[in-house]
């Protein structure tokens, strides 16, 4: 048991992120990843001894989201997720923070799905075969959806930040 004891608590933190990353709360993230463990150790034993531990966990805490989700649809600013973090010491010029700003709240605007995929793959580094047994989908369902995210990201990313029309003098 405590192979397994350690193997939770390497994947804890990384739980917590993902689960902040979706309710865009730290206490209801919480609430998540508590909630996901107590449902992972009921099930342990329907756990396949040969699957990774991480994406079973994944999968609980997102179907768990998933169930919360639907009975309830708060949710705080992304931007909170990553203001929430450690200071840089080096002072950003204004047009990264405009860009950065912007692609948070594109990130914001993306369909609960899209943004969990964009951060298992991004942010956890899962593989495609890993998200796939999450999503329990083949996994050239997860490369479409992750290309129609990226799309769909860079899309709103880009309806942000408006440049002016030149016009070429000769």
């Amino acid at each position: 048991m405590n192979d397994v004891d350690d193997q939770l608590r390497e994947v804890l933190p990384r739980m917590r992120r993902f689960a902040v990353s979706l309710t865009r709360d730290y206490s209801s993230a919480d609430d998540l990843v508590q909630s996901s463990l107590e449902k992972a150790l009921s099930v342990w034993d329907s756990k396949r001894p040969d699957g990774d531990l991480r994406a079973w966990l994944f999968s609980i805490l997102y179907r768990q989201f998933l169930d919360a989700h639907r009975r309830s649809r708060r949710y705080n600013r992304m931007l909170e997720l990553f203001t929430g973090g450690k200071e840089d010491h080096f002072e950003p010029s204004v047009e990264r923070t405009i860009v950065a700003q912007t692609t948070l709240q594109a990130f914001d605007r993306l369909n609960t799905e899209q943004r969990a995929l964009l951060l298992w793959v991004t942010v956890e580094g899962l593989t495609y075969n890993q998200v796939a047994e999450i999503l329990d989908v083949p996994v050239g369902t997860v490369m479409s959806r992750l290309s129609r995210a990226r799309q769909a990201l860079r899309l709103l990313s880009e309806g942000e930040i408006t440049t002016p029309a030149l016009r070429i003098l000769k």
